[in-house]
């Protein structure tokens, strides 16, 4: 039994098919399905359901998925260990969604620059569910999502709660306004970020509880685009008080709702069972730090 047919193994179990399987471990099918099938003939048992393009684990399959996944984890933890136990030229790969990214990651990495020199940290900007499997497969140290974060083997640390605000242009009607009221945006068109933004997920749980449902007309994969939008008049916004810059006041009005005002909880994720670091726990130190007291926007002031 080979390292590298574990690996496709947990491949193929976790992407539910050969084909992206061999994609995620840059390989071509044809091998990747022929190393499979010197593992099951190892094993003695069948590990896969092949149904059309489909690869559903057998009860084999499940049993030698988990003991799979705690030898890979364990034999990278050791190469990590050793490496870092000798190589001071530390690197690590952090994540954040797109709604924190702009705001949170440039201090961060302006303190850890000037802190740790040689910590080489590299960043990667997506959406919560892929952050997610990023810490989950291994290939990020840690990342900052919104919760909530319920995958297995996750270390979830709360780390500030920010409080999401309503945008509108400044020429809108609600501009003018000093309390923005829940009924006062009910009838309103939103501009929002997709369906796989956590922040979507949040505004329609807030209006759900506040018995409406609301009115979409724009889409956005970056948040530049709605507030481009929201300054035009397409439509309002419900957005992350942090994303608000200095030079968005020329063009936006951004209120909290009077009452009960919508939150969002920011987190930084780390797998369980992963070693850590002595960079990532560098960096970390570093975040906490940085969020130990709520961050403040001095564009709202």
């Amino acid at each position: 039994m080979e390292l590298q047919q574990l690996r496709y193994f947990v491949a193929a179990a976790e992407t539910g098919n050969f084909t992206r399987a061999s994609e995620r471990c840059h390989v071509s099918q044809p091998s990747l399905s022929q190393q499979i099938i010197n593992l099951e003939k190892e094993m003695g048992h069948k590990l896969f359901h092949r149904l059309g393009r489909k690869a559903v684990p057998t009860e084999a399959g499940l049993a030698f998925l988990e003991r799979s996944r705690r030898i890979l984890l364990e034999v990278d933890d050791t190469f990590r260990e050793l490496k870092d136990s000798s190589n001071f030229d530390r690197s690590i790969t952090i994540g954040a969604i797109p709604t924190l990214a702009p705001s949170l990651l440039p201090p961060l990495l302006a303190v850890s620059s000037k802190r740790f020199p040689q910590l080489n940290v590299q960043v990667r900007e997506d959406f919560h569910d892929k952050l997610i499997a990023g810490v989950v497969e291994g290939e990020l140290d840690l990342a900052i999502v919104a919760l909530p974060a319920r995958e297995a083997h996750l270390s979830v640390e709360t780390i500030f709660t920010e409080p999401l605000l309503v945008a509108v242009g400044k020429n809108h009607a609600l501009a003018s306004r000093s309390r923005i009221n829940v009924d006062d945006i009910k009838k309103e068109r939103f501009v929002m970020m997709g369906t796989s933004s956590t922040l979507t997920q949040e505004i329609h749980r807030f209006c759900g509880e506040n018995d409406f449902q609301p009115s979409i007309v724009c889409s956005c994969a970056q948040v530049a685009t709605v507030k481009t939008l929201v300054a035009m008049n397409f439509g309002i916004s419900i957005l992350p008080q942090g994303v608000v810059s200095w030079e968005d006041r020329t063009s936006l009005i951004c209120r909290p709702l009077a009452g009960r005002n919508p939150t969002r909880d920011i987190a930084v994720i780390r797998h369980q069972l992963r070693y850590q670091s002595k960079g990532a726990e560098l960096f970390l130190g570093v975040l906490r730090e940085h969020t130990k007291r709520p961050p403040q926007n001095p564009a709202l002031r």
